[in-house]
């Protein structure tokens, strides 16, 4: 009796750890399986444009950003040339006007050194012509 019990126990044991497994199984087929499966893989209840139009998306979004990273980058680079130019504009006044007062101060010591000339009786040289 005591064969025969030991026999019926470790069937039920097998069976017990069967459906154990079974359960183990159903659950990692339920739950984990959707992480495996990849997104943009066509399963067959899906269209089979779906799957293009998902791969036409993402091609076209990284697209947009990378157009977008250069509309960025040309809207600094102009704000840096208008600066520039406005800063080089300023210093082209600033040495029209510099020009300006060196002419201004040449004309100024060349009519001294003519009256200077005169004063002693050397040959008069003619004055510069003034300038507009």
């Amino acid at each position: 009796m005591t064969a025969t019990t030991q026999v019926g126990q470790a069937a039920d044991q097998d069976s017990a750890n069967g459906e154990f497994e079974g359960e183990i199984r159903e659950f990692i087929r339920r739950d984990v399986a959707p992480w495996r499966r990849r997104p943009d893989a066509e399963t067959p209840g899906d269209p089979p444009g779906e799957s293009v139009n998902m791969l036409v998306q993402r091609v076209a979004g990284a697209s947009l950003s990378e157009i977008d990273n250069v509309i960025g980058e040309l809207r600094s680079v102009r704000d840096f040339l208008r600066s520039e130019g406005d800063r080089v504009q300023r210093e082209i006044a600033g040495y029209a006007t510099v020009s300006q007062t060196a002419m201004a101060s040449m004309r100024i010591i060349s009519e001294s050194m003519a009256q200077w000339r005169n004063s002693v009786g050397a040959p008069l040289a003619p004055p510069l012509a003034p300038r507009d």
